[in-house]
């Protein structure tokens, strides 16, 4: 579920509620999607260097979300850099 949490952050809050592991990396996919929709939000927004913010956004969300599922996948409960000390979900 941890895994999974960071492809599609929606099916641990269903299927795992009572896992405190699937819920902090639920957090984290969380987190990370809400990330980059800012990034798309204003990459539409600024015409100019939009397209490069975007890019970079896109590269950002990549490192961060294999980073995070390899995380899961050690059975770790470690914070993603920059945005993982913020929590959402309970």
């Amino acid at each position: 579920m941890g895994i999974l949490a960071y492809i599609l952050f929606f099916i641990p809050l269903l299927a795992a509620k009572e896992s405190k592991f699937a819920m902090y990396h639920a957090n984290q996919g969380l987190l990370l999607f809400l990330c980059m929709v800012g990034f798309y939000v204003v990459g539409a927004v600024l015409p100019l260097i939009g397209w490069q913010l975007l890019l970079l956004g896109k590269l950002a969300f990549l490192a961060l979300m294999v980073l995070g599922i390899i995380n899961a996948a050690k059975g770790e409960m470690k914070p993603l850099p920059v945005i993982g000390n913020i929590t959402l979900l309970k």
